[in-house]
């Protein structure tokens, strides 16, 4: 088996996996039907092909930064009719970073990693609206398992988040390594910690159809990327030897 990792990161993100009319909801990690609709959409499937040989991969992502929730208001217009249909509200993750992994057939994850190097369909975290502020490539899958890729996988979190839990950190002594979330295709015949209906099986925009999915829970200690070495802006001088009088400056005429 092999495993293809992707970095999920942006302003917004939005990954529903039940909408009620007017109210569209998000998860807190992205949806097996969001990512793989992702790597379709790269691939320039249109939205009536079969997808089962995406949806037989093993999904996994892990939370390497959760953001926060977002409220907004939307318009739209019916796409036969064209009449306006009812305000609606719709739910954000703002400022959160994922690493998403598929388990599966090394010839398709070549093939969707080809297809992410170059998207046949601009790729989008959820909703046209939430462009990924990062590269989304991780690099070619890897022969692993699913669940030791995400655990060793870098920590993908922002500079600025990892500063914050540093100083917060600081300020408990009993503080320790950080821990992230992971959410895993539960193994058949397990018991799943809970349920998600996010298993693509259609995505034909007038008869979307999701299958049931079993979720399992864990954690994975965070592997912090490498340090880049401080900045030294007087290492590129040559040190002057021990005896060597000074040089003046002539004073500055005007």
């Amino acid at each position: 088996m092999s495993v293809l990792l992707l970095r999920l990161a942006g302003p917004l993100q939005a990954w529903g996996s039940a909408a009620r009319f007017a109210h569209r909801s998000t998860e807190n990690a992205p949806t097996k039907s969001g990512v793989l609709g992702l790597l379709a959409a790269a691939q320039g499937r249109p939205r009536q092909a079969d997808l089962s040989d995406l949806a037989a991969l093993r999904f996994g992502v892990r939370i390497d930064q959760p953001g926060s929730r977002l409220r907004d208001f939307h318009t739209a217009h019916h796409a036969d009719s064209g009449k306006a249909m009812p305000l609606s509200e719709r739910f954000y993750l703002a400022d959160a970073v994922f690493v998403a992994g598929l388990e599966g057939d090394p010839a398709l994850l070549q093939q969707l990693y080809a297809a992410l190097l170059c998207p046949r369909f601009l790729p989008y975290l959820g909703r046209r609206s939430c462009p990924p502020a990062q590269p989304l490539d991780m690099g070619p899958p890897q022969d692993t398992l699913l669940d030791e890729a995400l655990r060793h996988a870098k920590w993908q979190a922002s500079c600025w988040y990892v500063q914050q839990l540093q100083r917060t950190a600081g300020r408990d002594a009993t503080a320790g390594p950080e821990v992230l979330d992971v959410l895993l295709d539960c193994p058949p015949g397990d018991v799943p910690d809970f349920s998600l209906r996010d298993t693509p099986v259609s995505y034909d925009p007038r008869h979307r159809r999701y299958a049931l999915r079993g979720v399992r829970s864990t954690q994975a200690t965070a592997v912090r990327p490498d340090t880049p070495p401080a900045h030294e802006p007087t290492v590129g001088l040559t040190p002057v030897p021990h005896g060597t009088p000074a040089t003046t400056t002539p004073p500055r005429t005007t």
